[in-house]
């Protein structure tokens, strides 16, 4: 369900640059299948052509445990309930949705979208504006301009392409990087996007391309860019984005999760 092309695309380039640092893109396919049926998945990833070296079959346990030990810096999974233990066990993860439509993706450069509230950043907007309104929110946004929000589950995975991206610009490469970050949001740049851009300005955290929407549809914009995948925590946003042909991915953390179990 994801197109790893791209990733082995910038492992590749990496190692031209770079041939002898190991820092590149390392894929580990887990499953609580039995050891067994390890010979259908080295001939179904033999048969695609893809690059992936480790396997990690925990015979029906789950293997949320063997992620800190794997030093995973993103968890991807179908299984909703692995990923909110991921989740609780400190580890970027999200729940991976197919799109509804084929859509062709760039083999040459990695394109990774993430919605702000409850994904880089904290819920602690996202709270007010669930429980207070809107009008709150703006106000509470204009008056903690200057205040950085708190993290959110997925920073670590933003910082992480940071640091790959940088080996790129190190060797002139800035124009020509194969990986390319976007933020996706439903704030409004005017009374409420200064607040997320000076949080990333504090981290030291460079984004593409940030689009501010004022709680406009995701999916259109999202087809414009085309990434290989969208993080978001409302599964209303993920939904529209899969009408449309985005692989996207739920990330399951903050108040967002609360309103829509009711």
């Amino acid at each position: 369900i994801f197109d790893l092309q791209a990733l082995e695309h910038v492992n590749a380039r990496l190692l031209e640059l770079y041939p002898d640092d190991e820092e590149r893109f390392d894929i580990v396919l887990m499953t609580n299948n039995h050891a067994q049926v390890g010979v259908r998945l080295i001939n179904s990833i033999n048969h695609y052509g893809l690059t992936i070296e480790r396997f990690c079959m925990t015979g029906g346990e789950s293997p949320i445990g063997y992620l800190t030990a794997y030093l995973t810096n993103l968890y991807l999974s179908a299984d909703s309930e692995k990923v909110q233990e991921a989740i609780e066990a400190g580890i970027a993860s999200a729940t991976m949705f197919t799109a509804n439509k084929d859509v062709a993706y760039s083999d040459t450069q990695l394109r990774v979208a993430f919605d702000g509230d409850a994904v880089i950043f904290s819920d602690e907007s996202e709270q007010i504006v669930k429980e207070q309104g809107l009008d709150r929110f703006f106000e509470h946004e204009q008056l903690n301009e200057n205040k950085p929000l708190a993290q959110g589950p997925l920073k670590g995975f933003l910082e992480d392409l940071g640091k790959l991206q940088k080996k790129f610009y190190a060797k002139n490469e800035r124009l020509n990087c194969p990986i390319r970050t976007y933020l996706v949001t439903a704030r409004s740049a005017a009374s409420s996007g200064a607040r997320v851009l000076k949080t990333l300005r504090s981290w030291g955290l460079e984004i593409d391309e940030a689009l501010f929407l004022a709680g406009a549809p995701k999916g259109p914009i999202l087809v414009k860019i085309r990434p290989h995948i969208f993080f978001d925590d409302q599964m209303f946003h993920i939904e529209g984005a899969q009408k449309l042909g985005t692989i996207a991915a739920h990330v399951p953390y903050g108040i967002a999760q609360k309103y829509h179990k009711s």
